[in-house]
């Protein structure tokens, strides 16, 4: 698995990319780390995935309430 995030520079503030992406590489087994605005990480355990994201999305939801 690899993954990507991206956060406009406007957004840094709240949420970072590096922090995303750090948080979908741990729960999919792997590592991964970035800047605030771009991150890059990679994965193992596709049976993971959903349940990652669905994470990662209410962690970009706690963070722009």
């Amino acid at each position: 698995l690899s993954f990507a995030v991206g956060v406009t520079k406007t957004l840094t503030d709240k949420v970072k990319a590096g922090d995303l992406v750090k948080q979908l590489a741990e729960m999919t087994g792997g590592k991964g780390g970035g800047r605030p605005d771009f991150a890059q990480a990679g994965g193992k355990d596709e049976n993971k995935l959903l349940d990652a994201f669905k994470e990662i999305r209410a962690t970009i939801e706690s963070k722009l309430s």
